[in-house]
């Protein structure tokens, strides 16, 4: 049933971890790699993937004999390498002139969007929120995260060529930060008891 609280606590929640304002530095490096970021194909790609956890997210990871942690350290050791990368000033993703518009994908729609802390959370909000609202918060980051690529052109107009290199750094490091903490918490659990 639809509740439009439910609906904006997931929608926040999943604003906080999704964290695309954040991105935009990412996002915009990117471009400047592969030339050209397809927002549709990344939001669409992000979307699907966020909807197949929603309806069946442990069932996709037993399927392969994945765990959630094992999940969720993957996605932070490809978010690390985009940190340092961003810091370093080093290449770590090349882009592949075959690969086209691949870039929308990876990185960008997973992990960027849809990574391992966006999944997990969707199976956390399960045992909490009707599916329903779930999947109307999922819809409405969808919408905000389209409207932040599409304008990323305008944004580094805003920013400058100084403007972004700080902040591509202190996102770096935010970002490298991020990957340790889903690192530590999901290869060393605590457990209590």
């Amino acid at each position: 049933m639809l509740d439009i609280k439910e609906v904006l606590s997931v929608s926040l929640i999943l604003f906080s971890v999704i964290d695309i304002l954040g991105s935009i530095p990412i996002i915009i490096n990117l471009r400047k790699k592969v030339g050209h970021i397809q927002s549709e194909k990344a939001t669409l790609a992000a979307g699907l993937l966020m909807i197949a956890f929603l309806l069946a997210g442990k069932s996709i990871l037993n399927l392969f004999g994945i765990g959630v942690e094992d999940f969720a350290i993957a996605g932070a050791l490809i978010i690390f390498a985009v940190g340092a990368e961003m810091i370093l000033g080093i290449e770590l993703f090349k882009p592949d002139p075959e690969a086209g518009s691949g870039a929308s994908i990876v990185p960008i729609a997973f992990p960027l969007i849809a990574g391992a802390g966006t999944l997990t959370t969707i199976l956390t909000l399960k045992a909490e929120f009707q599916q329903l609202n779930i999947a109307i918060g999922i819809l409405l980051n969808l919408i905000f995260v389209y409207a932040v690529l599409k304008s990323t052109t305008w944004l580094e107009s805003k920013l400058g060529k100084t403007g972004l290199d700080v902040l591509r750094r202190i996102f770096g490091i935010i970002l490298l930060s991020i990957a340790v903490k889903i690192f530590k918490s999901n290869a060393f659990p605590i457990n209590i008891g």
